[in-house]
């Protein structure tokens, strides 16, 4: 399945009775209601783990991928980066590895390929190995998950590489325009998107942000486990309560305690222009606040199947803009979350017809509604050729365990294995509910990035507004 965008603390208990029913309500809440596929099978331990395993013998591979319900959106201005630094560190020292070279050595003894990724909804870790290391991998996770030492030298060297992923984002010259066009889409909260975080917060925090961090979202009930490939799934449920049994829970639902304060919706439309000198022809981005996956899960299906019309060479907006010589280049793109996912129109512009390509943008928008925008055989194609991208994404599976991941945190393991079923649903009548609930007549950001110098002959503020 096709994740849909281009481009990128302080712990506390209820008292008894509240910690049981926030807890079981947690449990029941992430429980598949729909059958799983064959080779897909699920367990949630007795401390609220949920743990899926996926089997596929044909290479003889395991992938364990443990995810957690932290990222970006669960972050205030003080904290602006700091989940993506805590993935770093999750690589390093900790209680049954004293020293990083001690954790690198035991990847090198079980032949592990390791990585872990931060996103706003997600940060997951993930270790591919041969599979007879499975149960010693399984151990080797649980170490890193629970345990982690934060050493204080090694954050002071981790802090610099974090920050540096920061500089290499920063001369990207798209960087600028996507930074301010957060600012500008989610005002006040915009720490609780910006996944890159803030330089000064990265360099200057310390282990106990760390640990405030660990202490409010890293517990079993907050955390899904998913093992993957040439596995059977009664051994990996047995050894998966041994490992992880004693992994207390929380006792308290983290998304309730410290909750995600609700994106403002736009109240009016507002254009700006960032200024790059590393910008060959000016890139124009507009977005939009679209729907989510606790509000409204139908229009999530339907923005998969507009944009993949949309972004088709022979839709009407591609011919309107690229064939017609105005842009080099249109897409648009939809990002699912449980907490407003955007919708973005990117285009790069004939610098010498911009003005006239963006009076044709809004001109097309203005059509996206309309019974002849899409026909008939471009609905039912971008919806064949959606479920042929999520089948092909499952046969890797040492890949799809983040896609798993991804829509667990995002959505539910439901909407991961009903997707196809629900993308087959949409028709023209949900295009268009759509397009007039998120984007037509509703207010937008639009933001251009250009050089000083073209800027300065082409003077975008008389029409770009």
């Amino acid at each position: 399945m096709i994740k849909k965008i281009l481009c990128l603390f302080i712990a506390g208990f209820l008292i008894a009775g509240e910690a049981s029913q926030a807890q079981s309500k947690l449990s029941e809440s992430t429980v598949p209601k729909v059958k799983l596929p064959s080779n897909m099978f699920f367990k949630k331990l007795s401390n609220g783990l949920d743990v899926l395993v996926l089997e596929d013998n044909s290479v003889p591979l395991a992938t364990i991928e443990i995810a957690v319900k932290n990222g970006s959106y669960t972050e205030s201005p003080e904290y602006n980066g700091l989940s993506h630094l805590y993935e770093h560190m999750f690589f390093k020292a900790n209680k049954d590895y004293p020293s990083q070279e001690d954790f690198l050595n035991r990847v090198s003894e079980l032949g592990i390929s390791f990585n872990g990724t931060t996103s706003q909804e997600l940060v997951n870790y993930y270790f591919t190995l041969p599979k007879f290391n499975l149960q010693q991998g399984l151990e080797f996770m649980n170490s890193a998950i629970r345990f982690p030492k934060f050493d204080a030298e090694e954050m002071k060297k981790e802090n610099v590489v974090v920050d540096g992923e920061f500089q290499r984002n920063e001369s990207n010259p798209y960087f600028a325009l996507f930074d301010e066009m957060n600012k500008k889409l989610w005002g006040d909260l915009y720490s609780r998107k910006n996944v890159i975080g803030n330089h000064d917060i990265i360099r200057s925090a310390t282990p106990a942000k760390m640990d405030t961090i660990k202490n409010k979202y890293y517990w079993p009930n907050n955390s899904l486990l998913t093992i993957a490939g040439d596995v059977k799934h009664e051994e990996v449920f047995k050894e998966t309560e041994r490992i992880f049994k004693d992994w207390k829970p929380s006792g308290f639902d983290p998304a309730k305690r410290w909750p995600v304060p609700e994106f403002k919706p736009l109240t009016k439309t507002e254009h700006f222009i960032v200024e790059s000198d590393l910008s060959r022809v000016p890139f124009i981005m507009i977005n939009w606040q679209g729907p989510d996956t606790r509000n409204d899960l139908p229009a999530t299906y339907a923005a998969d199947v507009f944009s993949f019309i949309i972004n088709q060479n022979s839709s009407k907006f591609s011919k309107a803009l690229v064939d017609a010589g105005l842009a080099l280049q249109v897409n648009i793109g939809y990002l699912t979350q449980k907490h407003t996912g955007p919708i973005s129109v990117f285009v790069v512009p004939n610098p010498s017809k911009i003005k006239e390509c963006i009076a044709e943008v809004k001109k097309q928008i203005a059509l996206w509604d309309t019974d002849t925008y899409l026909t008939d055989d471009q609905i039912e194609t971008a919806k064949r050729m959606l479920e042929i991208s999520q089948v092909k994404d499952e046969e890797i599976t040492s890949n799809f365990v983040h896609t798993i991941s991804f829509w667990w945190a995002s959505a539910s393991i439901d909407y991961l294995t009903t997707y196809i079923a629900n993308l087959r649903k949409v028709n023209r009548a949900d295009l268009q509910q759509y397009v007039r609930k998120y984007i037509k007549n509703k207010p937008y950001a639009a933001g251009m990035l250009i050089s000083a110098p073209m800027r300065a002959e082409l003077k975008p503020e008389e029409f770009f507004k």
